[in-house]
């Protein structure tokens, strides 16, 4: 079995695609959904987010908003929105935000290689968003969110994606936010099986973004196998939908973390209780962490950098010395008493997209008490997690450019 294969992918009719491609489901709220797709029909947020159409305040987990999802996809197929690919193909998919650029591969990737950790996982994932994937996917027959896979970049995959990538792109359209999304389909056979063998030689693929995603798609897949006579093992849903990136094109931006008291701590206080751990600086201004082992915060109005002591560090221990881990060791559990950040209501995140003037309104509304910056993640660390089958905190990741939804779907019906 191949770790990835093409797939006919259903994607917008030609020259419809500035008509339907959106923001992934996870990065916008209801209201946000809204306020994006109002005035366009035929935006993707229809069917990822489809409690938009619904009556205000309806569960967006309820089997309504489900069903709404699957009539608003099968109305844009009907009506020729979104068309199906003839034959199975690969698509070099090319990101530009700003000065950043990335060139992956949107590919179907396999099921099995999954669950027998080939596709390496770094995050634990929560049941209840597991079970909203499974349901969206089944009420659609179709998987409409890719997994955001990266790799050990390799030279013969970056030639054949740079070369397709030098003709007219077959979509090319600047979404809401500004980035740019363009499309190549990768129709020449012979390319295609040199890209399946490529990646068959790896080692291994990660999962950069979308674990609830490849979850489900395991379980979806685990479902309709038992259900299924005589399975092959290479059916639709032995495969997932995914864009593959090399690991030198992307990009980590920090995940900050807010929280709304400072546990029973006076300010000055609270900066008596960093002192064993930190070296405790006030700066000026906000600014960024310049390195690993250093950190912003921003507290009672003024901004301070933060420097790890060295033997605060488990320099052995590839989870324990990520800067989101020292954070949750030495500031997060003891000093603000969570320790349990996955289900504790008083923090919160904030993408580095936002910007650290996002983290001090935060505090300056009053709404909470201390912002806490660290420097992002690298990719080395994360495939350090991932080789040793260990795991790193929640939203220990911010990745952007974000992938866009409704270029290219995953049939599984």
């Amino acid at each position: 079995m191949s770790l990835i294969r093409p797939f006919p992918a259903l994607r917008p009719a030609p020259g419809r695609a500035d008509e339907v491609v959106a923001p992934p489901y996870d990065v916008v709220s209801t209201a946000e959904a809204l306020a994006r797709a109002t005035g366009k029909p035929f935006s993707f947020l229809h069917i990822s987010r489809p409690e938009i159409d619904l009556p205000a305040h309806t569960d967006p987990y309820s089997a309504a908003v489900y069903a709404k999802g699957r009539e608003n996809f099968l109305a844009q197929i009907q009506q020729g929105v979104l068309l199906r690919d003839p034959e199975p193909y690969y698509y070099v998919y090319r990101l530009t935000m700003g000065s950043h650029v990335q060139t992956g591969l949107v590919a179907t990737a396999s099921v099995q290689a999954y669950d027998q950790q080939r596709i390496r996982r770094h995050e634990f994932t929560r049941v209840d968003k597991e079970d909203d994937r499974v349901r969206q996917v089944d009420a659609l027959g179709a998987q409409t969110g890719p997994a955001f896979l990266t790799y050990r970049h390799n030279a013969d995959v970056t030639a054949i994606q740079d070369r397709a990538a030098q003709g007219t792109p077959d979509v090319d359209v600047v979404a809401d936010d500004g980035v740019r999304h363009q499309l190549w389909v990768l129709r020449d056979r012979g390319q295609i099986d040199r890209l399946t063998a490529a990646f068959d030689a790896m080692d291994r693929l990660y999962i950069a973004d979308g674990h609830h995603r490849s979850a489900a798609a395991s379980r979806v897949a685990a479902a309709r196998r038992a259900k299924t006579a005589n399975p092959t093992g290479n059916e639709p849903w032995d495969y997932f939908l995914a864009v593959i990136f090399p690991d030198d094109q992307m990009q980590i931006l920090d995940y900050n973390r807010v929280v709304r008291d400072l546990h029973g701590h006076t300010p000055a206080g609270f900066l008596a209780k960093l002192a064993p751990s930190f070296e405790v600086d006030p700066v000026a201004q906000a600014v960024k962490p310049r390195g690993t082992g250093e950190f912003s915060m921003y507290l009672d109005g003024k901004w301070y950098r933060l420097r790890v002591r060295p033997e605060r560090v488990p320099q052995n221990d590839p989870v324990g010395r990520l800067d989101v881990s020292v954070l949750a060791a030495q500031v997060i559990e003891p000093l603000l008493g969570i320790s349990d950040p996955r289900r504790d209501k008083r923090i919160d995140f904030v993408g580095g997209i936002r910007g650290l003037a996002a983290l001090q309104a935060r505090v300056d509304s009053g709404e909470m008490a201390v912002a806490l910056s660290p420097y992002p993640t690298s990719m080395a660390e994360l495939m350090a997690v991932a080789d040793v089958g260990e795991v790193m905190p929640p939203k220990s990741t911010w990745f952007e450019p974000k992938l866009a939804d409704g270029l290219f779907s995953h049939v599984i019906d």
